[in-house]
């Protein structure tokens, strides 16, 4: 199973497709298909059929799986896209290090 450098509640810049230049957090990381879900991203019209909820029906939108390589974390501490490398503290818990001003992310 492959693991990703982007995790639940990042926030993320779009850097390649349709939604290019748009910024949002993770919803969901799928890291088995290398996909995560942003909110308000890759946004899709879904039908949806009258039920007891719902008695209306009608359309709704759900954002749609994107490519983990199509997005760059934001740094909390510099504010820039960037890329993620990682070391170990002292305990040997892995941590995320920015690329961009080399601070602990996590």
């Amino acid at each position: 199973m492959a693991k990703l450098k982007i995790h639940k509640d990042d926030k993320v810049v779009v850097i390649a497709g349709k939604d290019k230049g748009k910024e949002g957090r993770v919803l969901r990381a799928l890291p088995t298909r290398e996909r995560v879900i942003v909110e308000r991203v890759a946004v899709a019209k879904k039908t949806q059929r009258p039920t007891q909820k719902n008695p209306q029906g009608g359309f709704a939108q759900i954002e749609q799986p994107i490519h983990v390589s199509n997005v760059k974390l934001i740094c909390p501490k510099c504010g820039q896209p960037t890329r993620v490398s990682s070391r170990r503290d002292d305990d040997g818990k892995k941590i995320r290090v920015c690329k961009k001003c080399g601070k602990d992310i996590d």
